[in-house]
Formats: structure tokens, C-alpha cells, sequence
């Protein structure tokens, strides 16, 4: 087990490497000059000789290059610059918006395993009922409706006709509900109609007819056989799907006015802040590479034929 971690673990190095070779190379094909940029931010006249000052004082005026191992060795330390809007270290910046984001993650992940755990095991369990047939009606709704869409209907409903939760904000608990339940309500339809259609796949294997042929009790065959293996495509989704909320729910944060990271990256683009976009999508994909590998780590414990296939082929 040891030695798959550590291959998977290495593999993930050149993938790194590579994301961080094209984020630097689309930031340098940019239109806007960023000492331009720069220059605009801090309202100082822009012209010849302070551009090229600016761009000096950048280091834009090195090879291409070195440029790029010189960003590459700072952000290797976790320097990635400071703002051009604000002046500030970027890394710093991130992390204020970033417990709004991790707050807003956790409660949309939990409401998801709430929502897809028992309604696709009950669907699975129950094919064609009453209960699987608003499965399926939940998850083509679920797919179907747009999440800004969903957003901006849950507010007019729950916030200003009813007045059971609070527009925008992030003071307290209750302000997380209704972009928790945006957020959560597509990849819950997802989640759920994938682990029926695992079970329901499981459940016509020859081991589960040979466990209940010996007499294993129902329960333990849907909870240690069926389940486990109908959780691998589900675990994979769910994995995508936390990796891709934890990195910032950019249109939810915006609708209910969220102070997260999302919303930060949003000012960050219309300002055209540089630094903060390198750093967003550099911490984008370190989150994405970082659960995939915990999403490996965990097939190899539901299914160990994976990690047994990475332990045979070292031997040989």
C-alpha cells in the first residue's frame, strides 16, 4: 500500500509542473500589458517611461524563462506576488475569503451525502416504485436546472415572500442554507442516480446470488457487498465534485453575494489582478490532483484488487 501512495504521489509531480508551465504562459499571452495594468490600478499616468520603469520593477523584462522559474521558486515557497489592486500578499488575500468557501463546502457536501446515500440505495432497492420514479424526476431536474437559476428562485421563495433565511451575507448559519442546497442540488441528483445504477448492476452478480445462496442475511449482502462496490463511481463524482467546490462555487457566491473565494476570483478577473488569477488556478489544481489521489487511496480500500494490481506490477 505504502508503494502505491508513494507512485501515485509521484506521478501527480510532472502534472503539477505542467499546470503551472501553462497557467504562466496564458497569463503572459494576455492582451493587456501588466505593468499597464499596474500603472492603471494605482492612477499613474501612463506612459513610456513609467511603463517601462514598471515592467523593471516586475522583472517583465527578463527572458521568458527565467521568468518562469523565478515565479516557479516563489511559489513553490508560497509566494505568489502581491495584488495589483491592493498591494497585498496574494496567498494572504485567498485565505481571508477562504473559510466562507470551506464553511459553504462542508455544509454542501454533507447535504449531498444526506440527499444521494439512502434516496439510491431506497431507488436501487425498490426499482421501478413509486419512490424510484421521483428519483429519476429528482435527477433530471436536478441536471437539468441551472444553478444561478435555482439560486435566484430560492431567494424570491424562502428569503422574500416567506422570510425564512437571509438574502446575502455570511454572519450565521442560516445564510449557508439556501446556497448549500443550490449548490448541492445537482450533484445530489448525479450522486444518486449513479448509485442506483451501481446497485443495480451489483446486485446481479454472481457473488451476491452465491452469498445468498449460503444464507448471509439481506442486510449484510446489500451492506457489504452491493453497497462497498456500487460506492466507486459515486466516490469518484463526489470527489470531483467537493474538489470543484472547495476551489470556489464562483456563480452561487456571486448570487447570494458570499464573501468567498468565488467571488474574490470574480473582481479579480474584471480587475485583471494577475497574481490572484495565478494563484487561484495554481491552488485549483493542486486541490483537483490532491483528490483524485485521496479518491485513489480510497478505491484501493473499497476495491483492493486496484491496489493489489499496483503492488504486483512493482514485483515484477
Amino acid at each position: 500500500m505504502q508503494h502505491y501512495i508513494v507512485r501515485r504521489i509521484l506521478q501527480l509531480i510532472p502534472v503539477l509542473l505542467g499546470i503551472s508551465l501553462i497557467t504562466f504562459l496564458l497569463i503572459q499571452l494576455m492582451p493587456s500589458d501588466p505593468a499597464i495594468v499596474v500603472l492603471r490600478v494605482n492612477q499613474v499616468p501612463v506612459t513610456e517611461a513609467a511603463i517601462a520603469a514598471m515592467r523593471e520593477r516586475l522583472g517583465l523584462n527578463r527572458p521568458l524563462p527565467i521568468q518562469y522559474f523565478d515565479w516557479l521558486w516563489h511559489v513553490l515557497h508560497l509566494d505568489f506576488g502581491n495584488s495589483y489592486v491592493t498591494g497585498e500578499p496574494v496567498l494572504q488575500e485567498v485565505l481571508h475569503y477562504a473559510p466562507v468557501t470551506l464553511k459553504l463546502t462542508c455544509f454542501t457536501a454533507i447535504l449531498i451525502l444526506l440527499i444521494a446515500l439512502p434516496a439510491g440505495i431506497l431507488a436501487a432497492l425498490y426499482k421501478n416504485s413509486m419512490f424510484d420514479q421521483m428519483s429519476r424526476m429528482f435527477a433530471y431536474t436536478g441536471t437539468a436546472i441551472p444553478s444561478f437559476w435555482l439560486g435566484f428562485l430560492l431567494i424570491y421563495l424562502f428569503s422574500l415572500k416567506l422570510k425564512l433565511f437571509p438574502v446575502m451575507g455570511s454572519g450565521t448559519l442560516a445564510h449557508f442554507v439556501l446556497p448549500a442546497i443550490t449548490l448541492a442540488w445537482g450533484p445530489a441528483a448525479i450522486c444518486t442516480r449513479l448509485l442506483r445504477s451501481s446497485m443495480l448492476d451489483s446486485l446481479s452478480q454472481n457473488y451476491v446470488l452465491y452469498a445468498r445462496a449460503r444464507g448471509v442475511f439481506e442486510r449484510m449482502v446489500i451492506g457489504q457487498h452491493v453497497f462497498k462496490n456500487a460506492l466507486l463511481p459515486v466516490v469518484t463524482f463526489f470527489g470531483l465534485s467537493f474538489a470543484h467546490l472547495l476551489s470556489g462555487a464562483v456563480i452561487v457566491e456571486n448570487v447570494f453575494a458570499l464573501p468567498g473565494v468565488g467571488r474574490f476570483m470574480v473582481k479579480a478577473i474584471l480587475s485583471r489582478d494577475y497574481p490572484v488569477i495565478q494563484c487561484f488556478v495554481c491552488l485549483s489544481a493542486f486541490l483537483f490532483v490532491s483528490v483524485n489521489l485521496i479518491v485513489d487511496l480510497v478505491y484501493g480500500y473499497l476495491d483492493p484488487r486496484i491496489r493489489l494490481g499496483g503492488v504486483n506490477e512493482s514485483a515484477h
